[in-house]
């Protein structure tokens, strides 16, 4: 094993590039399975090597690990419904916190060892992470799978309590740093704890996308904190790409909801105007059937369908996309925009379009797609709210003032398909729905799709 471990680092490289390979194929749908593959065997690199130069491995309890994480791990990705993909991916990102935490308590408690300066830094750093990164992450899956109330945690002794609990926690790990004390280092860890409960409360709901990329960059940081714990170059280096691209995309969504991140991080988007946005409901609209919706797209020149949140719950993106079929058959041109924070995470409503096997060249990003509005004949709105929001652009009271929205209010004629005038994620009222242009049809996504492919297809 000795003469192997001096060839270690060499494929650790190996292991990095494939990581780096799989980030950048998991930029694209068209890439993404390539991409997805390239991280299988580059972590399956990592690991094997790991294992070939760690001394005296618990091969048997490493095997059994392995093996049962494997199953579950198959077990979720086959039966996951596209509805419970956010929280899943919370979930995953509270297990890369927890380890963290495991590591760096095993580290510390390990006995004979003494850690240098350096070290205790970097043990404090990956722990502490760790620790907001696992409750943190527990507290948005609970949100997200409503466990927990979407309602965000108000009140003035809110911030009060963060900046206490990040004061102690950063002054046990000094005391910790000094001494070396375990006492300091479990009350460092137990703070944490607290604390990242205590960050996520207060966000709302409607910041979730940006949640979710934000845990994603915190459960990398932790990683590469470990990684310098163990001396270990392929965790260094995977914890880094992953904490930077979380970061990056957590930038790349903060921006497309014209907010900073601090701002969702202590601000927070809450759902206090659901009472307002419930009052607004007498407002006058127009309501029509699927047959009414139908016949207006299969006499359209073009369609772009907005897809959101309520696609996924009702499962309709199957039937959606038979839809579309036909009407691309009777020479209708078919489009799908995507908002960079449709869904609850992002990259949902791509995900959910690409198992219905929707042609990636017919799936548009906001940047792509909003200045072809005005020149479309009927946008479908189906299972979106917020998103399509107009009070984005001219109410300078709304909550998501500035916000770039998917600018459908500008085309010809706007169908949504609801099941009721309720306010969407964020809790917002939307003009939209009001607008003399706008149709409304109420009822189950896939029902009402289900029922306007049979029309137009007759």
């Amino acid at each position: 094993m000795s003469d192997f471990a001096q060839y270690a680092d060499w494929f650790y490289l190996v292991a990095a590039v494939l990581f780096i390979l799989a980030l950048k194929g998991l930029s694209s749908p068209v890439s993404a399975i390539a991409g997805n593959r390239f991280g299988m065997v580059g972590m399956g690199l990592a690991a094997l090597v790991t294992l070939a130069v760690a001394p005296n491995p618990n091969l048997g309890l490493i095997l059994v690990a392995v093996i049962g994480g494997a199953a579950l791990g198959l077990y979720r990705a086959r039966t996951v419904p596209m509805t419970q993909m956010p929280e899943t991916v919370a979930m995953m990102h509270s297990l890369v916190g927890l380890a963290a935490v495991l590591i760096a308590l095993a580290a510390v408690l390990h006995e004979g060892v003494h850690h240098t300066g350096v070290q205790r830094v970097e043990l404090f750093v990956g722990c502490f992470i760790g620790g907001i990164t696992f409750t943190a992450s527990v507290v948005a899956w609970g949100k997200l799978s409503a466990k927990l109330a979407a309602k965000p945690l108000k009140g003035e002794w809110v911030k009060p309590v963060q900046i206490i609990l990040a004061s102690l926690m950063v002054g046990l790990g000094i005391y910790y740093f000094a001494t070396e004390s375990l006492p300091a280092f479990f009350g460092m860890t137990a703070v944490s704890l607290v604390l990242g409960y205590f960050l996520i409360a207060p966000i709302g709901g409607g910041d979730m996308p940006v949640v979710v990329s934000m845990l994603n960059s915190y459960s990398g940081w932790a990683a590469a904190g470990i990684g310098f714990t163990l001396n270990n170059a392929v965790l260094i280096i995977a914890g880094s790409l992953v904490g930077s691209s979380g970061a990056i995309l957590s930038y790349i969504m903060c921006k497309a909801m014209n907010r900073s991140l601090l701002n969702v991080i202590f601000g927070g988007m809450g759902t206090d105007t659901a009472v307002a946005a419930g009052e607004a409901e007498q407002r006058p609209y127009k309501a029509g059937s699927a047959e009414d919706a139908s016949f207006m797209m299969g006499n359209a020149d073009s369609v772009v369908i907005v897809p959101g949140y309520g696609l996924a719950v009702s499962r309709a993106q199957h039937a959606l996309q038979e839809f579309a079929e036909v009407l691309a058959h009777k020479g209708v041109n078919v489009r799908y925009a995507i908002h960079p924070v449709a869904g609850r995470m992002p990259g949902h409503m791509n995900v959910l379009l690409a198992e219905a096997e929707v042609p990636y060249e017919q799936v548009l990003e906001m940047e792509e797609i909003n200045s072809d509005f005005s020149n479309t004949d009927v946008v479908l709105v189906i299972g979106a709210n917020d998103v399509v929001n107009p009070a984005a652009l001219k109410d300078k009271q709304s909550p998501i003032y500035g916000m770039p929205i998917l600018e459908a209010h500008k085309a010809r004629t706007v169908v949504v398909v609801k099941r009721s005038m309720s306010a969407g994620y964020a809790g917002l009222d939307n003009d939209l729905f009001y607008m003399d242009k706008t149709m409304m049809v109420f009822g189950d996504a896939k029902k009402v799709v289900e029922d306007m492919l049979k029309a137009v297809a007759a």
